[in-house]
């Protein structure tokens, strides 16, 4: 009892599940509620334009998260294939992937967001009307959908690499010992390599969560009407640059910081069950 009493001041705050204590409390925590705090007493002291500003961007977050989220897990399935196709033997898939991997690393998001919009409904067009199939003659580009295809095709060739790597950082032995239990190649990959791989590579892939978060932006290029968009569309109505960008980039700060702490309790816990 005393010990837990000597102990308590250290906690402060903690995730609480079933009434006992799981993790002790990040202290970057305070972090995300001061700007959230920030936030709230900018509406409360100057509700125009700042209350303004919230409520006309109240949808861009929505889209915002619908694109990174959505983005972030056809990412990871993209990048486990990615990153197991540069460790085939088979020279075809090996050079497949490795190809997609050093192209798609090689070209900016922006100008892989413009293509996938601009570009590609022209090229499906012109093979509508080589085919003479009348959808893909009229084909026109979701905006939305357009931004997650590209955002996975870009981060999955990143994410390729984060899985070679922490499938290759895992001894031979490993492998070797699994299959002399009788496994298959797939069993063992599955049930003893990926899972030891999955620790080595959370932090990277919280990285690029966040990372993936943040140039989510780019997609108000592409007519996806993000947090980004929905500020410029209200700085070009209301010509107020820094009270309009300020409240932008605080409401990114509350997702990224909000997405770092999640990634931290992640990690706190794996390390914890190891």
């Amino acid at each position: 009892m005393e010990q837990q009493e000597k102990n308590a001041p250290d906690r402060e705050l903690s995730f609480v599940t079933g009434g006992e204590v799981n993790i002790r409390q990040d202290p970057w925590w305070w972090l995300v509620i001061a700007v959230i705090a920030i936030i709230v007493l900018l509406v409360m002291v100057a509700p125009v334009p700042f209350k303004e500003i919230v409520v006309f961007a109240r949808s861009g977050i929505l889209v915002t998260v619908l694109v990174t989220v959505s983005s972030y897990f056809l990412m990871l399935i993209l990048g486990l294939f990615g990153g197991l196709g540069r460790l085939s033997k088979n020279k075809l898939i090996f050079g497949i992937s490795s190809l997609y991997v050093e192209i798609v690393r090689g070209i900016p998001l922006l100008v892989q967001l413009i293509a996938w919009y601009f570009a590609s409904p022209v090229a499906i067009q012109k093979i509508g009307v080589w085919l003479n199939f009348a959808p893909l003659i009229e084909y026109r580009a979701n905006p939305i959908l357009t931004a997650i295809i590209a955002i996975t095709v870009c981060y999955g060739a990143y994410m390729s690499e984060i899985v070679r790597s922490g499938i290759q950082s895992i001894p031979k032995g490993q492998m070797e010992a699994a299959r002399s239990l009788g496994m298959s190649h797939f069993q063992a990959m599955r049930y003893v390599v990926l899972p030891q791989a999955f620790r080595v590579i959370l932090p990277p892939m919280g990285n690029e969560f966040i990372a993936l978060l943040k140039d989510s932006s780019l997609v108000s290029v592409v007519a996806v009407a993000d947090i980004t968009r929905k500020g410029r569309e209200f700085m070009s109505a209301h010509f107020n640059p820094i009270e309009t960008w300020l409240m932008v980039a605080l409401l990114y700060l509350v997702l990224t910081l909000f997405a770092a702490r999640i990634v931290s309790y992640i990690e706190k816990r794996s390390r914890h069950d190891r």
